[in-house]
């Protein structure tokens, strides 16, 4: 749901060029459908509904369509409100500016809007993330990975501070680089922490400080894919018909089952058998083709299998 929802800012938004530039292309090319009540909702800056994102939403997009289907009436409208008068965050609308007509028609009919509202982002989502979900797991994956390594290395604080540069851990506190000046205290609640790949340059968090706090921030392994020249988002099935060929012998077989949840070259190297220079090679090899996921980490390079290299090594595909 955040993805689908960070995408869309990402869609109207003209920079990152390089990263995101084809996406868009692609993606407006596959709109047919009706996106005005999204446009609405969603403003190019500032504050959108804390619903389109619900936390059940972590459980996969269906089920957080159906905690959507379910929002009470009265929440609906106050968010509904929150956008409509700009949330009163200092940014976006402000407060005595007309109500989009789309907007007041929404918060007038209350929950009848909702069926409507649902076809939007299931239409949506099919044209904008849904052909790049295997590219957007790897990446997000990759982050997992390398912050999975920092705590293990170091606690706590070394996962904390291991994150992307506009996130600083001053124990006891977390500073976010944010469009303005805002506290959000956890009351022994903990944080989810989640990485994404549409998400740019500042974190995003719920507005409501009664909901389950969540800090999305932008995936490291996305932001190095824009800083070296990496590929935007491509649907899975054409760019691995681009360089899987290259994918053949044993070798390279016994070198993606070493990754296992996560290697760094040197580590990849001792395990499958091979010189650092090979490991490198065949690593570089596998990411081309979309099976393996590399992010920096340290002073070390950590490679992750993607969702389509557990799928090869869990059907035995890659072979001599």
């Amino acid at each position: 749901m955040w993805e689908t929802i960070l995408s869309f800012h990402r869609l109207r938004d003209r920079r990152d060029v390089r990263l995101f530039g084809e996406w868009r292309t692609e993606t407006r090319s596959r709109l047919n459908g009706e996106t005005r009540l999204l446009g609405a909702l969603i403003p190019a800056r500032g504050y959108f509904p804390d619903f389109l994102t619900p936390a059940e939403g972590q459980y996969g997009w269906d089920v957080g369509l159906d905690a959507l289907r379910g929002l009470r009436p009265e929440r609906l409208r106050r968010e509904l409100l929150l956008v409509g008068a700009g949330a009163g965050t200092g940014f976006g609308a402000a407060f005595g500016t007309p109500t989009p007509t789309r907007l007041r028609e929404f918060i007038d009919g209350g929950t009848k809007h909702l069926p409507r509202l649902l076809g939007e982002l299931r239409g949506y989502h099919r044209a904008a993330v849904e052909p790049y979900w295997s590219h957007i797991q790897a990446q997000i994956e990759a982050e997992r990975a390398a912050r999975g390594r920092a705590l293990l290395d170091g606690g706590a604080d070394e996962l904390l501070a291991s994150l992307p540069p506009m996130l600083r851990w001053r124990a006891p506190v977390l500073e976010c680089e944010y469009p303005v000046d805002r506290d959000v205290r956890l009351r022994g609640r903990g944080l989810l922490l989640q990485p994404s790949f549409f998400c740019r340059r500042t974190a995003v968090t719920l507005h409501d400080p009664e909901l389950p706090p969540v800090l999305v921030y932008p995936a490291a392994a996305q932001l190095a894919s824009t800083t070296a020249g990496g590929e935007a988002a491509r649907p899975a099935e054409e760019q691995r018909q681009r360089t899987l060929g290259k994918l053949v012998g044993h070798t390279r077989s016994v070198v993606l089952r070493a990754i296992g949840d996560g290697a760094t070259t040197s580590e990849l190297a001792r395990r499958a058998g091979v010189s650092l220079a090979s490991a490198s090679q065949h690593a570089c090899v596998m990411r081309e083709a979309g099976l393996v996921t590399t992010l920096r980490h340290g002073n070390a390079v950590l490679h992750t299998v993607t969702p389509l290299g557990a799928a090869l090594l869990k059907g035995g595909a890659v072979v001599s």
